[in-house]
């Protein structure tokens, strides 16, 4: 399963610190991992990755990839760090508020 979450557009964006830290404050244990061609949280022990598109650390954008199974414990305190922070979900029904 795969969740897509943003800001509005007139927010300003995010700091990959806050959302990880806004994780962290669900009882989670994220650790961000920066690539060139990327970021990602992951949440040992769990496989769910959450995607980060960012720009000089700043974020307004991600996708979280839910591990087979997984989403029946993580969707809702990831679902709650992003909504604490001000993100919106998007489907292909549009935006919808977290």
């Amino acid at each position: 399963m795969e969740t897509r979450v943003h800001l509005p557009s007139d927010k300003k964006p995010s700091s990959i610190k806050h959302v990880v830290s806004a994780l962290n404050d669900q009882g989670l244990h994220p650790q961000h991992d920066q690539k060139d061609w990327g970021d990602w949280i992951h949440l040992p022990p769990n496989k769910t990755v959450i995607s980060i598109e960012s720009i000089n650390g700043m974020t307004s954008s991600a996708t979280i990839e839910y591990a087979e199974g997984e989403d029946d414990h993580l969707e809702i305190p990831i679902i709650t760090a992003f909504r604490e922070l001000g993100w919106y979900g998007t489907d292909e029904d549009g935006e919808y508020q977290l």
